[in-house]
């Protein structure tokens, strides 16, 4: 078990280093990033969006329920949604969703494509196919999926406002307060690095898996869960040591 994980890492490694290689046309590179970016970044927006909006009223939810001691100021209830929104939801619990939607996307598409021998075609041609197929994925994930955080926790907040106003739960200018109060900009930071690390794996891992696929389309639809779950495994460990690095 320990060596087959240590052979893949090796042939991971191998792999990313194939896949920066440099572009053989940036043109070509560019537009495929932008067709990238619409097919995964774009396509995911609905799907955070609605999810976002309804954890943000949750969370509002289940924090004043616990805050009922009338000592504590309820703007508390708006700083604390905020906090758990930055902190942890909004890059963490999004990039595992990602991880289900991105990932079992990129590695069926690329596994088709090499049970289909087509990357043996590219091959055959000369084009470095790792880095034409998988780069511009790559690099879109990672560079745009900040921007999805962002729009997840603004929608998280609006969701939380929603719930507010309809219910009365808590004073609604309380909750604005709470999320104006004790602001730290770095927290937004610390939230954009993880998920751009986050999306890094799960598009690098989704896209090794399917490239690596073996047996027709079943071998496909096995490495789709392979990916997956080992990218989820990842997500978790890697927030906790970059939370370690970051905040302590």
């Amino acid at each position: 078990m320990i060596k087959k994980i240590f052979i893949s890492v090796g042939e991971y490694v191998l792999f990313m280093k194939k896949v920066f290689r440099r572009p053989e046309k940036g043109r070509i590179f560019w537009r495929q990033c932008i067709n990238e970016s619409d097919k995964l970044m774009l396509s995911s927006v609905l799907l955070v969006g609605v999810i976002s909006l309804f954890i943000g009223g949750v969370l509002v939810i289940q924090t004043a329920s616990n805050l009922e001691n009338p000592i504590i100021d309820k703007m508390y209830i708006g700083y604390m949604v905020r906090e758990s929104l930055i902190l942890e939801f909004c890059s963490t619990m999004v990039a595992l969703i990602l991880a289900g939607k991105m990932g079992s996307n990129i590695s069926s598409e690329i596994g088709s494509m090499r049970i289909t021998e087509q990357i043996d075609a590219m091959e055959m041609m000369g084009v470095n196919s790792a880095g034409f197929l998988v780069l511009p994925k790559v690099a879109s994930a990672t560079i745009l999926s900040p921007l999805l955080m962002l729009l997840s926790l603004a929608l998280g907040l609006v969701g939380g406002w929603v719930v507010v106003e309809a219910t009365h739960i808590i004073p609604p200018p309380s909750y604005i307060t709470g999320i104006k109060a004790f602001y730290n900009g770095f927290y937004i930071f610390y939230s954009c690095f993880k998920m751009s690390l986050f999306c890094f794996l799960i598009s690098s891992i989704a896209a090794f898996n399917g490239y690596n696929a073996k047996g027709g389309s079943l071998g496909v639809g096995h490495s789709s869960t392979r990916a997956i779950v080992v990218t989820s495994i990842l997500i978790l460990f890697s927030d906790l040591v970059v939370t370690q690095l970051m905040l302590y």
